[in-house]
């Protein structure tokens, strides 16, 4: 009788994001307050990045309850395609629109 052993190694590459400007959590901030000094969304795990969202963006929207790519698009005055263009973090199939993320909504970087 033979036996057979078998070993299943499994590893997820983490990505690594570079970012520009860290941020330090000192006693009493929260994450809303942080959000909100910052001027970046407190979504839960979401990876926050005190960067500016795009270089070269000088204008940006903050999402607020009810926003829709379309409804920031037409309010910016640019097309929804060029919102997209601008915002690769809205991800591939653009559902990851939440309140109080930075948006540039500039006509072109």
């Amino acid at each position: 009788m033979s036996s057979l052993s078998i070993f299943t190694v499994s590893a997820v590459a983490q990505t690594q994001i570079p970012c520009a400007r860290p941020f330090t959590v000192r006693p009493g901030d929260t994450c809303d307050g942080i959000s909100a000094e910052q001027g970046v969304s407190s979504f839960q795990e979401q990876v926050i990045c005190l960067q500016r969202v795009c270089l070269g963006c000088n204008d940006v929207h903050v999402v607020v309850d009810g926003n829709t790519l379309p409804s920031i698009a037409d309010r910016a005055g640019i097309s929804v395609a060029t919102l997209i263009a601008n915002n690769p973090n809205l991800g591939p199939d653009c559902n990851l629109l939440f309140p109080g993320e930075v948006l540039c909504v500039g006509e072109s970087l």
